[in-house]
């Protein structure tokens, strides 16, 4: 089988090609990314002489460099190339617009064209807007799309478009909402490597508002399963939620968590201005994809020291990254320090 995995430079993306390639060895897997700030191909150093593993620089929202890829022949596209950071959305809007929306249409219209025998659209929770921090709610696939920023917004729109190409055109298509990933090469401006990198740089930990918004956390090994599973079992058409096993936490108590992995006492926490229109709480119903065999194997303190040890023990890689282009989001976002 020939896999087309979009974004593959990224985070959960480049786990993707790592999990999916010692699982399946004889499969090949063709990585399309542009390779902007979050893209790295650093990632994917121990695959990139694998004869099965291809890497093609290309922007999904540029229909004529992406159009060659499919020419060649692509059984199945996993599309996790996206603009994902609710700040950069904020000022930024555009190249959301262009990456999430454009950028999906690109690849269903090409999926479309080539018939392509499954198209996986990665997408989130948060298309589903929030819940309130008492609510005993969760979203489920049945839960009505309502996104609270521009990212959420152009993310709810690919899942709209994804859905159109389904029933229109009769694309065999899939879509997942996962809830929050931590793991291996996640871009520092996110919650977790942020903290984890700023602690070892004797820095403080910028908390949005009071730090009580809530999350539950998934290790990114565990959505590269299920992604999987939905691969081989899901239903074309339908969409499945992708959850931990854990009760919600504040991102205060997360923090508290790594500092204590991280054995460090003191107050490392710093409270900054709250986001724009920050959602408050997300919790997810899994019980669908579970019927389908799956359920995370990693628990939430496992996920969280294996994320931790993993930044202290690639410190070049992280080095390297928050300088540059991350110091000058860093200083808009939370000011310079």
């Amino acid at each position: 089988m020939k896999l087309l995995v979009t974004g593959g430079a990224g985070f959960i993306g480049s786990n993707f090609i790592h999990y999916w390639l010692e699982k399946y060895p004889t499969d090949q897997i063709i990585n399309v990314d542009a390779l902007k700030y979050a893209g790295n191909l650093e990632n994917l150093k121990d695959v990139e002489n694998n004869p099965n593993y291809s890497f093609v620089k290309a922007d999904i929202s540029k229909f004529n460099e992406l159009e060659p890829v499919f020419k060649s022949g692509v059984d199945v596209v996993v599309n996790f190339a996206a603009q994902t950071h609710v700040d950069r959305s904020l000022y930024d809007p555009y190249e959301f617009i262009n990456t999430n929306i454009v950028g999906t249409k690109n690849l269903l219209e090409l999926s479309h064209r080539y018939k392509v025998q499954r198209f996986h659209q990665i997408s989130t929770d948060e298309v589903f807007g929030d819940l309130a921090l008492n609510s005993k709610d969760k979203f489920s696939e049945k839960t009505l799309l309502k996104p609270s920023n521009e990212y959420s917004a152009t993310k709810a729109s690919a899942e709209m478009l994804v859905m159109a190409y389904n029933f229109t055109y009769k694309l065999p298509t899939t879509i997942s909402n996962c809830t929050n990933n931590i793991g291996p090469y996640q871009y520092p401006e996110k919650l977790m490597p942020l903290a984890i990198t700023n602690i070892m740089e004797g820095k403080k930990v910028p908390i949005y508002g009071t730090g009580k918004n809530v999350r539950d956390w998934l290790y990114v090994k565990d959505h590269c399963s299920a992604i999987d599973l939905i691969l081989k079992k899901g239903k074309t058409g339908e969409r499945y939620m992708i959850g931990s096993d854990h009760e919600e936490i504040s991102n205060i108590q997360l923090i508290k968590k790594v500092l204590k992995i991280m054995k460090k006492d003191g107050d490392w926490m710093e409270f900054v201005t709250d986001r724009l229109g920050h959602d408050r709480k997300y919790a997810v119903d899994w019980s669908k994809i579970k019927k389908l065999g799956w359920k995370p194997k990693y628990k939430l303190d496992d996920s969280i020291r294996l994320t931790v040890e993993w930044y202290m023990n690639n410190e070049p890689w992280w080095k390297k990254i928050k300088s540059g282009e991350f110091r000058k989001h860093y200083e808009k976002t939370y000011g310079k320090k």
